[in-house]
């Protein structure tokens, strides 16, 4: 009786909903620690425009941490005796941090354009239809960028490849990137409707939810593109 014990303990429906718990709250915790600079610099920027390029810089250390995270949930235990999130979390963020820049910055700084132009869109004496393209281009751009995080989060690719490849799971993978928009239309809800902190402290549960909608990429990745 006390082997059966042993061996089901850490294994059941509740031990496995606390373990997932506990790894979210720890994501959660760390995420906010390692993204937590550029974080509470956001706070001293106000709502002027001219501070866009201000507000890009503060978003860096943000997508390190989201990869470290995107990591970590990947790797997670589902035993409640054998979990240590936080260890995970430290290696994804030393493997991933300096790739996750090389598109995230550049990812950043083309968002920013986007946004500082249309906050200034009057004065270029464009028409009206170059702004819904270039939001158009905007969301384009940050449903790749859902992928390319991803990608780079889990697997090991030069960033040009992981661009590419982001590319074509956006054309290729239509489901996986309309719950990619879901996620983005869910997060831009609660920051205007609530406060915009809370997409923040919900990150940890919505990268979850981006990794398991990201699950045909992660699969078809692994059998075509990996060895």
């Amino acid at each position: 009786m006390s082997t059966v014990n042993t061996v089901s303990f850490g294994t059941g429906p509740l031990s496995r909903a606390a373990a997932l718990l506990h790894t979210l709250l720890t994501v959660e915790a760390l995420l906010l620690a390692t993204s937590a600079p550029g974080l509470v610099g956001l706070l001293f920027l106000g709502p002027d425009p001219a501070n866009l390029p201000l507000a890009a810089v503060c978003l860096l250390p943000l997508g390190p941490a989201a990869s470290a995270a995107l990591y970590t949930l990947h790797h997670r235990s589902r035993d409640l005796t054998d979990l240590h999130p936080a260890r995970v979390y430290t290696r994804g963020w030393r493997l991933n941090a300096l790739p996750a820049l090389k598109l995230w910055a550049p990812l950043l700084a083309w968002l920013t354009v986007i946004a500082f132009t249309l906050t200034h869109f009057a004065a270029t004496g464009l028409p009206g239809w170059w702004a819904v393209l270039l939001g158009a281009i905007g969301v384009a751009s940050l449903l790749w960028g859902a992928h390319a995080l991803v990608l780079t989060s889990l697997f090991t690719f030069r960033a040009r490849d992981t661009a590419r490849l982001a590319v074509y799971f956006l054309l290729r993978r239509g489901r996986v990137t309309l719950a990619a928009a879901s996620l983005l239309v869910l997060a831009g809800a609660l920051t205007a409707l609530l406060t915009e902190a809370l997409p923040a402290l919900l990150a940890a549960p919505l990268l979850l939810s981006l990794l398991q909608s990201s699950r045909p990429v992660i699969v078809e990745t692994q059998e075509d593109f990996t060895a």
